[in-house]
Order: C-alpha cells, then sequence, then structure tokens
C-alpha cells in the first residue's frame, strides 16, 4: 500500500489511469523483481485480493441495478454470446499455429473469451463514465459473460476428465446455475426492503455497514459453497440491494472499502508479471495480445450494433471490452490443476492480461475520437445505412407485435417459470442439506434413515404455494386456449366440445408435468414403498385443508415483488443534503472563454474527466447567445464558448489548466 500510494500520487500527476499505477506498483514490490523480493507471503496478498473482487463486484451490482439489466438484457446477451464464440475459436487457432497440445488450444480459447470485470469496473470508474448507456451495456455483457464462464468452467472439467462433453452435463449445470440465480433474487427482493425497514431506523451508518457487509459475504460465501464464484455471489447482493431506499447511505459507506481492496487486487496483478516470460514467450504473448484487442473490439461492436445500438455506442462497448483477467486466470489454473495443460499457458495468462489492462483505459478514452474520425471519413451512404438500421431496431424493439392473448400468454409462462425455479431451489437446497449435513442435524431427526423423508416433505410443503400458482394458471392457460379453439371452430359441430377437451389436456399436461419435476429433483431424497404413499396423503391433507392460505401466500409475495419494482428507482443522494449545504455555502462560479488553443477545445465534457480530476462541475455554457443549461456529458467544446464551472476556489484552480491556453 505504501508503494502504490506514492505511484497513485504520481500518476494523478500525470493526469494517468491509476489502476496502471496499482499494476507499477505490483511490479516494482513483485516477487520476480530484481534485485529482491519485497513480497513473501503470496497467499495472504491474494486472499487480501480476493476481497478486493468481492467489493468491486459488489459495488458493481449497486450502480447496475436489475432495472438496468432488464433494459441491455437482449443486447448484452448476443454481444457476449457473439464475441464467446469467437474469442474460443482464435484461441482454438492460435494455439495450433503455435503447434500447442489440443487441450492448450481448448483452454486457450476460453481463457481469451471472457472479459475482466474488475479491470473494467475500475478504469469506468477513473473516467467518469460508469453512469452512460454504453457502460450500462459492458456491465451487461460483463455479467452474461460471468455466468455464461461459470457454466464454461463446468464443461472443461468434463472434457479435461472425459475428452467430450454430453448434452446432460450442459443442461444440468446451466440448470442449476439458473435455479440459483432465481432463487437468491427472489428472495433477496422479498426479504432486503423488509430488513431495510428495521436497519434504516436505527439511523446509525455503523449498524448498517456490518449489516451490508455480512449480506455481502453471505451470499458470496453461500455461490462458493455452492460451486460457483465469490463475484457473481457479491454482484447479486449487490444488485438487490441497489433497489433499496438506503443505497445512497450504502454506497458511502462502502466506498473507501472497496477503494482499498481493489487497489490490493491491482498491486497483484502487477505482482504477477514475470519479465523473463516476457522475453522467453514474447512472440505467442504478442499474438495473443494482438488477437484479444482486435477480436474483442470488432465482435463486441458488432454485437452491439445488430442488437439496436448506435455506432458511437457499439464502439465504447468494444473498446471497453477488450481484455483479459480473472476468469482467464481461473480457467487456467483449472487446466493445471487436472494436468491437462502445460505450465506455461498460466504466466502467457497473466502477462496478456496486464497488457490489456495498461491499453484498455486508452481504448475507452479514444473511443469517441476514432467514431468521430469514422463519421469524416466514411462514405455517406454507409454512415446513413448504420443510422437507418440501429432506428429501425429501436422501432421494431418498441413496437406492439403481439396481440393481447399473446403477451397475456408470454406473462403467465414467465411467471410460472419463476414458480417452477423457485420449486426447484427448494428440492436442491433439501437434497445439498441431505447430502452434506451437520451430525447435529441427522440427531434432530432420529438418524440418517429418516432424515432425507423429513427433507422430502418439508421441501414438499414449503413448494406448495409456487406448485399450487403454476396449477391454477396452466388452467387458466387451458381455458384462454380453448377458447381461442372454439372460436376458430364455432361454425362446426365440434366448437362447442373443444374448449373443454383442451382446457382439462392442459390443466392433466401441467400435472404430470409438475409431478415429474417434483420426482427429478427429488429423487436423491424421495422417500420409497409405504412410506411415501403416506407422505403423499399427508401433503394431499394439506393441501386440501390450507389451499386458500397457500394461495395467499404466494399472492402476498407476488405482491410484494411487483411493489419492489413498480416503486420508482432509489435515490442515491438522498443522505447528502448536509454534504451538499456545505457545498453550496462555499461554492463559487466562475466563466471560462474557450479559445483555440485551449487544451479543452475539441473535446468532450467526458474526455476532460473534470469532476473526477478537479472536482468542479460545469453547470452551463453560453455559446453564441444561446445558453445550455447542464449540459450532458457528450456535449463537445468549441472555440467562442463561454462555460460556467461550479465549485470550490481549490476546485476552480485546478480547472483553470484545463481550459486556459497555456503561455
Amino acid at each position: 500500500m505504501m508503494v502504490a500510494a506514492v505511484v497513485t500520487v504520481v500518476f494523478h500527476k500525470l493526469r494517468q489511469p491509476v489502476v496502471l499505477g496499482y499494476i507499477l506498483a505490483g511490479f516494482i514490490v513483485g516477487p520476480h523483481t530484481p534485485p529482491a523480493s519485497l513480497i513473501h507471503d503470496e497467499g495472504s496478498i491474494k486472499t487480501l485480493a480476493e476481497l478486493g473482487i468481492v467489493f468491486l463486484m459488489f459495488s458493481l451490482g449497486l450502480e447496475f441495478s436489475l432495472r438496468k439489466l432488464q433494459r441491455v438484457g437482449a443486447s448484452a446477451f448476443i454481444t457476449a454470446f457473439l464475441e464467446i464464440l469467437l474469442m474460443v475459436w482464435v484461441g482454438y487457432e492460435i494455439g495450433r499455429m503455435f503447434g500447442w497440445k489440443r487441450m492448450d488450444c481448448v483452454f486457450l480459447g476460453a481463457m481469451l473469451s471472457i472479459s475482466s470485470t474488475t479491470i473494467i469496473v475500475k478504469a469506468l470508474h477513473e473516467l467518469g463514465l460508469s453512469k452512460e448507456r454504453s457502460s450500462e451495456l459492458i456491465f451487461g455483457v460483463l455479467i452474461i459473460e460471468d455466468i455464461l464462464a461459470i457454466v464454461m468452467i463446468a464443461l472443461l472439467s468434463g472434457i479435461a476428465m472425459t475428452g467430450s462433453v454430453s448434452v446432460a452435463d450442459v443442461v444440468n449445470t446451466s440448470g442449476r446455475l439458473a435455479i440459483f440465480l432465481v432463487v437468491a433474487l427472489v428472495v433477496g427482493l422479498l426479504a432486503v426492503p423488509r430488513l431495510w425497514g428495521v436497519v434504516g431506523g436505527f439511523r446509525s451508518n455503523e449498524v448498517l455497514l456490518v449489516t451490508v457487509l455480512g449480506l455481502c459475504f453471505g451470499v458470496a460465501f453461500l455461490a462458493v459453497k455452492l460451486g460457483y464464484s465469490v463475484a457473481l455471489g457479491a454482484f447479486v447482493i449487490g444488485a438487490v440491494i441497489a433497489e433499496a431506499r438506503e443505497i445512497g447511505r450504502v454506497e458511502t459507506l462502502t466506498e473507501p472499502l472497496r477503494d482499498m481492496f481493489s487497489a490490493v487486487f491491482f498491486v497483484t496483478i502487477g505482482m504477477m508479471i514475470e519479465p523473463r516470460l516476457l522475453w522467453e514467450y514474447a512472440g505467442p504473448i504478442v499474438v495473443i495480445t494482438v488477437a484479444v484487442v482486435v477480436g474483442k473490439v470488432v465482435m463486441c461492436a458488432f454485437g452491439s450494433y445488430i442488437s439496436g445500438n448506435d455506432t458511437r455506442t457499439s464502439l465504447r462497448v468494444g473498446m471497453g471490452l477488450a481484455q483479459i483477467g480473472e476468469f482467464s486466470f481461473i480457467i487456467a489454473s483449472l487446466g493445471l490443476d487436472l494436468g491437462v495443460t502445460s505450465k506455461f499457458l498460466y504466466p502467457i495468462a497473466v502477462t496478456v492480461s496486464a497488457i490489456t489492462t495498461l491499453v484498455t483505459p486508452y481504448l475507452i478514452g479514444s473511443s469517441d475520437r476514432i467514431v468521430r474520425w469514422f463519421d469524416r471519413v466514411a462514405p455517406s451512404a454507409l454512415v446513413n445505412y448504420l443510422s437507418l438500421y440501429t432506428a429501425w431496431v429501436g422501432r421494431w424493439r418498441e413496437g406492439n407485435h403481439s396481440s393481447m392473448a399473446t403477451r397475456l400468454m408470454r406473462r403467465w409462462a414467465g411467471q410460472m417459470a419463476l414458480n417452477l425455479a423457485l420449486t426447484g431451489g427448494v428440492f436442491l437446497s433439501a437434497a445439498f442439506l441431505a447430502r452434506k449435513h451437520p451430525a447435529w442435524l441427522a440427531a434432530v431427526f432420529g438418524g440418517e434413515s429418516t432424515l432425507k423423508p423429513f427433507l422430502w416433505l418439508f421441501a414438499m410443503i414449503i413448494s406448495l404455494p409456487c406448485l399450487i400458482a403454476t396449477y391454477r394458471k396452466m388452467q387458466a392457460l387451458g381455458m384462454m386456449l380453448g377458447e381461442m379453439a372454439a372460436a376458430d371452430l364455432k361454425k362446426e359441430t365440434l366448437g362447442s366440445g373443444v374448449e373443454a377437451i383442451i382446457s382439462n389436456t392442459v390443466g392433466l399436461a401441467g400435472v404430470l408435468g409438475m409431478a415429474l419435476l417434483v420426482l427429478v429433483l427429488s429423487s436423491t431424497i424421495l422417500p420409497s414403498g409405504n412410506l411415501l404413499v403416506f407422505l403423499l396423503l399427508l401433503v394431499a391433507a394439506v393441501v386440501g385443508l390450507f389451499w386458500r392460505g397457500l394461495i395467499r401466500i404466494h399472492a402476498k409475495a407476488q405482491i410484494a415483488l411487483h411493489e419492489t419494482f413498480a416503486q420508482p428507482a432509489p435515490s442515491r443522494h438522498a443522505d447528502h443534503s448536509v454534504s451538499l449545504a456545505g457545498l453550496l455555502r462555499e461554492a463559487e462560479i466562475e466563466r471560462f472563454e474557450i479559445s483555440a488553443a485551449s487544451p479543452a477545445c475539441g473535446r468532450l465534457i467526458r474526455e476532460l474527466a473534470l469532476r473526477t480530476v478537479t472536482g468542479a462541475s460545469v453547470v452551463a455554457i453560453d455559446r453564441g447567445g444561446v445558453s445550455l443549461v447542464n449540459p450532458g456529458p457528450d456535449e463537445e467544446l468549441v472555440e467562442g464558448d463561454h462555460v460556467l464551472l461550479l465549485g470550490k476556489p481549490a476546485q476552480l484552480e485546478k480547472a483553470r489548466e484545463l481550459f486556459e491556453a497555456k503561455s
């Protein structure tokens, strides 16, 4: 931290991204840099770095709420899928070009397909771009990539052990991951707002911070126990807390922890750079680095564009995703642990990650200049075509494509899928407890032989509200399909009876489907013989006696979930009234004229990173007698503009260097 502090101050003075300073600090103190190593206990450093990953992913979840994920979901999935598909193939072909083993080629392709969430989040924060539309899309792509990376790791394990992968493995891994995400989000959205109702009433920052950290590390720990990454768990709980009213206080309290431990994380990346390997594998490192940057920029920009985003946003997405990081290290370590990859693959991944990390801030910062250059040199017909395509996709996306009945059936299908996912989570949790239960749990239920039947009965009763709601939705769906079919056949003799036939068939199919699902999910804890019959009769009695109560339980949970999303997005600044009042008491407004020689002339407001560098803000621009109040970050400053800046005297003095021409 001492070396990182010194290097960070220097990088701030040079107006360079501090993440590069952290990596340089790690290189200076690392075990591979002569003449002597300043760091010996690398294990402890890596543990602290993992805390950095947790805090970075948690803060990403706080900023990238579920509402934003819903807005960019389709574009993010298309972009991530195309990028992963291309980069896996590119990595495999590069490995073949160098004559590496088949498994080295396979793992290299997987390593190159996943971008670094932590590196990108830090770079966007430093450049002041984390609130942009392109950044929202980048975050969405990163989340989709992380989810697909978990599936990929499971598939790579199967390939390494058997030489092939089965469809059943893919379905099983993907299904379990989907159930974990759905259950975690739904339970979190139902429980966290009520928890804040209790914790927020204390008006104690200490109580709130400790509660937030408990949730963050608790869900991250649960994710690890279920075979997923701490990053995924931290992001999920962050996205849930982002919907809470106390989000402003949470961000303020956790920001110092995020900054501290994320610094340690980037220092550890620098520590893993080995100068000897830079020379020994210089050829593959250069080729792989170029392939990562070019391949990801092109494919991510293309995927973003075809999903309906404009060229500026698409290129920003491509530039922002052009690196590899922590998941690449995990995949490389997996190959070593399984004994199927060569030892040189891991240090190559680290070196390529470090190099691409170094260029990431510059790529992101230069994206707007490249877009302007493209608009100037590209044929006008091509530019118009690209704009027309983007406008057409936007109109198609916002248009009304389906009837009311179709939209209603889609909504019901989504609700049934959610109910069945929650049911799956309950039974998988029961199976997990049966497999890895503590000794006291078996003792409570009278031994190993009776534990599984009790767990099955408990899971079945807990799942009844979801199963009953699904059955009722299936009944409604059957009635609607029956009515539609009867309307089509009303002139024929079959029309009178087809409605009842279809309605009953759909309802029966739903019951049989749910029964089959329960049997599959509970296969490891399913009682046998007379005991199963007795438990089924007991469940039937519960359903008969408490049918209305079970319906009310599900309805209340559904209403609570809808209320969470129906309420306005929580303000992130509600708790800063005191500090804002203090700022306004000390703030001044100063006017700067943009001359042709000004460093700010011809640049966008975002490119200046004014608030990040100085703390001052542009509140208005006077351009030829026309006033632009509160201009956006994409506003370009031109010669003759009169810019009004708001800030404290010291902040305005720093800003002077960015606006006034040097003599």
